[in-house]
């Protein structure tokens, strides 16, 4: 049976937008798919783990330790996650080694270490579960030539080469709750691993579920 990892941004399921609806939504999305493949969910920290850090940081915190409490979030929004799942694993992985060793369904895990942004992690757990698909869920739909939150005339890219993505934005972990769209050292896991990956709106399933199915999406395809 193939895997897939989705790595999905805390912002898409704890945004002022994702309702309790989205959440059952989602879940229940998951679980259709569950029949057909073993899914990996990477969640990520969102609005709250980065208002702790930023708090923190004003508070002279160290960056690693900043990164530590991100960490935390991510983890909690992962355990939100698979208590209304309920058929997926109840204690979260520490590490992509015991999350890969899981035998439900779909396992659901959130970060590990510092310097490690969820989408790496996802990235990593792609790598060793040898998934089919590796799929970035966030807030925007795919990939951008600038930010679209911040420039009406961003440009939409459906597909990019991981090479000038990667010179564009660096192999390099910034600082904790960074929030680029895909983050330097998972771009340069995703280039070595030669992960095939799909960045897209996490809030629109239907854009979901054709990434999954292969067929055309509202997104960004990113060519190895």
């Amino acid at each position: 049976m193939d895997s897939i990892v989705i790595s999905i941004g805390g912002s898409v399921l704890l945004s002022n937008e994702a309702d309790i609806n989205f959440l059952k939504n989602f879940s229940e999305f998951l679980i259709k798919f569950s029949g057909k493949y073993r899914i990996f969910l990477v969640v990520g920290g969102g609005r709250v783990a980065r208002d702790y850090i930023k708090k923190g940081r004003e508070l002279s915190i160290e960056e690693h330790d900043l990164d530590k409490l991100g960490i935390a979030i991510t983890r909690v929004n992962a355990s939100l996650l698979t208590n209304i799942l309920k058929i997926s694993n109840k204690e979260i992985p520490l590490n992509t080694d015991d999350a890969a060793k899981l035998s439900n369904q779909i396992v659901v895990m959130g970060g590990t270490i510092p310097g490690h942004s969820t989408d790496l992690v996802g990235a990593e757990l792609a790598q060793k579960t040898h998934s089919r698909l590796f799929i970035i869920a966030t807030n925007v739909d795919g990939i951008y030539d600038k930010d679209p939150n911040k420039y009406s005339d961003a440009k939409q890219l459906k597909t990019v080469h991981i090479e000038d993505l990667i010179k564009q934005y660096g192999i390099n972990w910034n600082s904790a709750g960074s929030n680029a769209v895909v983050d330097g050292p998972a771009l340069k896991k995703i280039q070595d691993s030669q992960i095939q990956t799909i960045v897209l709106n996490g809030k629109k399933l239907d854009q979901l579920e054709n990434a999954i199915l292969n067929k055309p999406i509202n997104g960004t395809i990113i060519k190895i």
